[in-house]
């Protein structure tokens, strides 16, 4: 079962597909109460989610699938009869963390015959990584890509009725299958997608190729998951898509995503919205005005800049200079002096030099990010950034991100200091990792406070005064109301 195509999978409507993929479930649910029976107890899956929160949400509806056929989900790899790996491969070392762990898997198996390991995700649209996996990997059970995920009822029976691998990649579908099983993380607030895919593609990156072309779902859907999510006690809801802002350009009827938060808002119940990734060349003054009039979307926006030479920006098909990225943030900065902004910068792309890096720097500077996520460039095969003949040596790259790192660290601990003694309101969203008498709260602006517990409950917004502020999160205490 291997190299499906779109015209294969077009036949059957998304309506048909999600009956067809519930009779799957009630075939696979066979295979896995047989195997309870063996095991004298329920068995177990374990899925391991690799990068985004695209695939963050993806990894929920394979582990809503898995609970619906009877499996139990555990966090321990050793103890599971089933692993998944959700993979991810915007950058290399992405890729070189699940070799390492598969490596780990085919000890695992030798142990335990019964075990099935599956693996899907971006990395598994790569034709090398099949491949190597066919080559190197042959204890692999069952891989799929981002395209038929919605098929994974589908691939459990194939995989349970067979004995060698099941390899079914697709390399485009314009299917978006709704109502099937999800299996939330977290209770009180959800990720959704509003669109898949993406039409930028810049020149280092490999999405475009791994999630193929835009795809926006239809707003009812939209509007009718949220409100379902909602109703099972859901406060946040985070909209999700490669690119956020050109939402809705290829539906039948159009809608704007400013159009779209608009009716996102009237959901009685919800509390806050969140969404991400915003590209700078599609953010309109028309979605400026609906958050700046919205009581629900958070103060927060993920703004990429990625470089701040327009030579680089250029090479990089970004689309957008320096000075139209800087206007766009003054623009967003007059209409919400509160917002908190964030990005994502990539040093050592090729052709880059130390100058170049200067003018990054002077968009961090001038920009005032609250936090930034920098990365070194990652060569990824396939990209057009992969041909070019002008990758730049190790420690000219390594000298650009620490001077960058430095002022992006500084320019936060700054931005974060000057709520010090206000009160917000946060998400309680867990008990303190390090302080069981402390939970942790997540403010609009996405910053993290923790605080005493008291009697509050997860999942709760309260009013929290932030006492102390320790660079990159505070402490601080519940203002009763």
């Amino acid at each position: 079962m291997s190299g499906h195509t779109t015209a294969q999978c077009a036949s059957t409507s998304d309506e048909q597909e999600t009956v067809l993929q519930n009779k799957y479930m009630k075939e696979a649910e066979v295979y896995v109460n047989k195997l309870s029976r063996q095991l004298g107890r329920r068995p177990l899956c374990c899925v391991t989610t690799f990068g985004c929160q695209m695939n963050a949400r993806d990894s929920e509806k394979l582990l809503g699938i898995l609970t619906r056929i009877g499996y139990v989900s555990t966090e321990s790899e050793e103890e599971a009869d089933f692993v998944i790996y959700n993979t991810c491969t915007v950058r290399d070392n992405a890729n070189q963390r699940v070799y390492g762990r598969l490596g780990f898997l085919n000890s695992l198996k030798r142990k335990k015959p019964h075990l099935k390991i599956a693996l899907c995700g971006c990395m598994m649209q790569e034709h090398s990584v099949i491949e190597k996996i066919r080559r190197s990997y042959r204890f692999v059970d069952l891989i799929f890509g981002t395209h038929n995920i919605f098929k994974f009822a589908q691939l459990l029976v194939a995989m349970f009725e067979n004995q060698e691998m099941i390899i079914d990649i697709w390399q485009e579908t314009d299917q978006i299958v709704e109502d099937l099983p999800v299996s939330r993380k977290y209770p009180y607030k959800s990720g959704i997608n509003i669109m898949f895919g993406c039409n930028n593609f810049c020149s280092y990156c490999i999405v475009p190729y791994v999630r193929g072309r835009e795809r926006s779902r239809d707003p009812k859907e939209i509007i009718r998951e949220i409100e379902h999510l909602v109703a099972d006690g859901v406060v946040e809801v985070m909209l999700l898509g490669q690119n956020v802002n050109s939402y809705g350009k290829n539906l039948e009827e159009p809608i704007t995503f400013a159009q779209l938060l608009r009716e996102v808002e009237q959901i009685e119940g919800l509390q806050r919205i969140r969404f991400m990734t915003s590209h700078p060349k599609d953010l309109s003054d028309e979605l400026i005005e609906v958050m700046r009039q919205s009581t629900k979307i958070c103060r927060h926006l993920h703004l990429p800049v990625q470089a701040g030479s327009d030579r680089i920006l250029k090479a990089m098909n970004r689309r957008y200079t320096k000075d139209q990225y800087l206007a766009l943030v003054d623009k967003i900065k007059t209409a919400m002096p509160d917002i908190a902004i964030t990005t994502d910068i990539i040093v050592g792309f090729p052709g880059e030099t130390l100058a170049d890096v200067e003018e990054t720097i002077d968009v961090v500077r001038r920009v005032q990010y609250d936090n930034a996520f920098t990365f070194i460039y990652s060569k990824r095969t396939g990209t057009p950034a992969a041909a070019m003949d002008n990758q730049v040596p190790e420690e000219v790259v390594r000298e650009g991100f620490d001077k960058l790192l430095k002022v992006v660290q500084d320019t936060a601990r700054e931005r974060a200091a000057r709520l010090q003694g206000q009160v917000m309101e946060a998400l309680v969203e867990e008990v303190n990792e390090q302080d069981a008498s402390l939970l942790t709260g997540r403010l609009s602006n996405n910053m993290l406070v923790h605080f005493p517990a008291g009697n509050i409950r997860i999942g709760q917004l309260v009013q929290v005064s932030l006492d102390t502020c320790h660079g990159f999160y505070y402490t601080g205490h519940v203002i009763e109301a």
